[in-house]
C-alpha cells in the first residue's frame, strides 16, 4: 500500500512539474511589428499581425541589430541558425541562415521543427563549407548530432550584431521572440532584435 501512495505521489509530481513547464512555456508572446512610440522602458508596437502591444524592457535588455550578409560570411567556426526544408537525401535546403554574433554562441543549440510545415530549424556550429552546383554546402556540428546543409543563391541570408537601446525608437522594425508575460498581463522582454537598413527581423 505504501509503495501504491509513492507512485502515486510521484506520478502526481511529474504531472505538476509537466504542467508548470507548460505553463511556463506558454507564458511568452513573440512580437513582430513596428515602434511606434517609447515611453521609458515602454515600447508601443504596431505588430504586424494582431493589436498594438505594450512591451517593458528590462534595465539590462540586449539588444541585437540584424543586417544582411552574404555567403562568404558564413565561415568554419561560424555559429549559424538555419531554416531549412529537409531533402530526400537527409540533408537540409536552407530557406534563411542567420549569422549569430559571438555573444549568442550556443543559443537554442540543435535540430527541432521550425514556423513552416514541414520545416527545420537547427542551430550549430559550422564546421566546413564547399562549393557545390546547388549551392553552398556547409556541414554544421551541434551537441547531438550534424547536418549537412545546401544554401542556395535563393536563401536569405543574415547576421546578428551588438546593437545598443538608442536603436529602439519610433519607426524601428523589431522583432522579439519572446516576451513574457506578466500575472497582471503586461508584456516585459530582456532581448530585442532590431531591423537595420530596412530589413525587417
Amino acid at each position: 500500500m505504501t509503495g501504491t501512495r509513492i507512485l502515486t505521489g510521484a506520478a502526481i509530481v511529474t504531472v505538476l512539474a509537466l504542467s508548470t513547464a507548460f505553463a511556463q512555456q506558454a507564458q511568452t508572446q513573440r512580437v513582430a511589428g513596428t515602434i511606434e512610440g517609447v515611453d521609458g522602458r515602454t515600447l508601443v508596437v504596431k505588430q504586424r499581425q494582431g493589436d498594438p502591444v505594450k512591451v517593458n524592457v528590462t534595465d539590462n535588455v540586449a539588444v541585437y541589430g540584424v543586417v544582411n550578409a552574404t555567403l562568404a560570411d558564413i565561415k568554419p567556426g561560424s555559429f549559424i541558425g538555419v531554416g531549412a526544408m529537409p531533402q530526400p537525401d537527409g540533408s537540409q535546403k536552407a530557406i534563411q541562415v542567420m549569422i549569430f554574433s559571438e555573444q549568442q554562441r550556443g543559443t537554442g543549440e540543435g535540430h527541432r521543427p521550425w514556423t513552416q510545415p514541414g520545416s527545420t530549424m537547427t542551430n550549430a556550429t559550422v564546421d566546413q563549407t564547399v562549393g557545390s552546383v546547388d549551392g553552398q554546402v556547409v556541414m554544421v556540428k551541434y551537441k547531438d548530432g550534424e547536418k549537412k546543409v545546401i544554401v542556395p543563391p535563393s536563401a536569405t541570408i543574415r547576421a546578428y550584431v551588438i546593437g545598443n537601446k538608442d536603436e529602439l525608437k519610433p519607426g524601428a522594425a523589431i522583432l522579439i521572440t519572446a516576451a513574457a508575460k506578466k500575472p497582471d498581463g503586461s508584456l516585459e522582454t530582456n532581448r530585442v532584435n532590431v531591423g537595420r537598413g530596412g530589413i525587417v527581423p
